[in-house]
């Protein structure tokens, strides 16, 4: 019998509570306001105690629904400052915890997976563990031949419970919708729920973290721990040590900051180049920094030594096989653009599908659409914001902006759904950082079509 709740009204109950929790703590709001509180007052508490049950919901029935809480929160940067703050707290925590399962149910998949002697195969086990995630968790252990590894468990029943709240989850998703301001959040789930099966097989994690370990192998820039066993339910990997990005957005230093967001910046466009292959889960729980070969132990005790840290890349269960690398399309495209050929970006967005054969739009209009997501890339280094990311999304959701009417009118191809989802990932994560990025120096060495802007 799971731990995990997996009969689909139970859950189904537990993610109604979310919408009608929400008509509820107006009416509570509502009734502050009759008694002389403040409007921001009360605004403020609303939205703690709306942050407090999102994580508290989400958190406790792990699944899709946790699993959308992380997708969730490395966009929280687009909101508004005095709407982030009490869900910023309350997301980032679904970045790296959720309340853990039995250690009975543990071991008894251990048993299952493992064999009877399981406990043989390590040297040590810790039984609570270092990590809870949207379909399992992870404990430290040493295997029997001394390395340090990280056991990844899966939760008993964790494909059923996926499905059903991501099903669910797409009933309400429009309720969900003003929480990141321009982000459509039921393609969002539906591409979750259509990569269920991929992410549940530990077989196709362990062969993408594989092929991500060979090839970065000797990098001076990023490292992937080897992967030491695999069987279904349970994935063991060394163990990586490192400072969590999350740490590094809430209490790192600029210099961290920095070298943390032109190593993510690195990876997103290097990887694909180098494996065919991209990590498809850019949320700050999934990576680490690491002291550098020559910082030493002592790379973290001050910014003298920050350019040698390292980022350390988890968690491969959700990739986008790309095997001539990113789409040569978007760096011809990003090129063009900051060229200012409006008529050669418009002609080749309708060749791929952008803009639909129907519709018909003005080729500068588009381009003027284009620019200031573009920016990044026009200058030698880029400054990453919160309050770029909200003046961006702002603009996007805009009823009246012409850039709100235009985009409503644009196409995003099933072939790009992943990669524009994971790049704006990305970006948000860098906005959450802080970071200035020379992201035009990464595009020029790893974005197919981007590299004749330089000649």
């Amino acid at each position: 019998m799971s731990d995990l709740p997996r009969k689909a009204v139970t859950r189904t109950a537990k993610l109604a509570a979310l919408p009608l929790g929400f008509a509820g703590r107006a009416t509570w709001g509502l009734g502050k306001r009759i008694g002389g509180k403040s409007a921001e007052i009360v605004a403020r508490e609303l939205q703690q105690r709306t942050a407090d049950q999102l994580f508290k919901v989400l958190g406790e029935l792990k699944g899709g629904a946790m699993k959308l809480g992380q997708a969730l929160s490395v966009f929280e940067s687009a909101l508004p400052e005095e709407i982030a703050g009490p869900y910023r707290a309350a997301l980032t925590k679904l970045q790296d915890a959720a309340p853990p399962m039995p250690t009975r149910t543990v071991h008894a998949v251990l048993e299952e997976r493992l064999g009877e002697g399981w406990r043989e195969l390590f040297e040590e086990f810790e039984d609570k563990p270092a990590a809870a995630a949207s379909i399992g968790q992870v404990h430290r252990a040493v295997w029997h031949d001394g390395r340090e590894v990280a056991v990844k468990v899966q939760y008993p029943g964790a494909g059923e419970a996926l499905l059903s709240d991501l099903t669910q989850l797409s009933r309400f998703a429009r309720l969900l919708g003003p929480l990141i301001p321009g982000l459509d959040i039921k393609p969002l789930i539906t591409e979750l729920r259509d990569r269920v099966s991929e992410e549940l097989d530990y077989g196709l994690e362990a062969e993408a973290q594989r092929a991500h370990a060979a090839v970065f192998a000797d990098d001076p820039d990023v490292v992937v721990p080897a992967v030491v066993h695999q069987s279904e339910q349970v994935l063991i990997t060394e163990w990586m040590d490192g400072v969590p990005l999350s740490e590094v957005i809430a209490d790192g230093t600029a210099e961290q900051r920095d070298r943390a967001g032109q190593l993510l910046a690195r990876f997103l466009f290097s990887g694909p180049a180098r494996t065919g292959l991209l990590h498809a889960d850019p949320h700050p729980g999934n990576f680490r920094l690491l002291p550098g070969p020559a910082g030493g132990d002592g790379a973290g005790d001050g910014d003298g030594d920050s350019g040698s840290w390292r980022l350390g890349v988890l968690d491969f269960g959700t990739v986008d096989r790309l095997p001539g690398g990113l789409p040569e399309t978007i760096g011809t495209c990003l090129r063009m653009a900051l060229a200012g050929e409006a008529e050669e970006v418009y002609g080749l967005l309708r060749a791929e599908g952008f803009v639909k054969e129907s519709v018909a739009l003005d080729p500068d209009a588009v381009l003027e659409y284009l620019l200031p997501i573009i920016e990044p890339a026009e200058v030698e280094a880029f400054g990453f914001t919160r309050g770029w990311m909200r003046a961006q999304a702002a603009r996007i959701a805009d009823p009246r902006s012409p850039a709100h009417q235009l985009g409503k009118q644009l196409n995003l191809p099933p072939s790009y759904l992943l990669i524009h989802r994971v790049t704006l990932s990305t970006i948000g994560v860098l906005c959450q950082l802080g970071a200035t990025v020379r992201l035009r120096d990464e595009l020029a060495e790893w974005l197919p079509g981007f590299v004749a802007a330089e000649e």
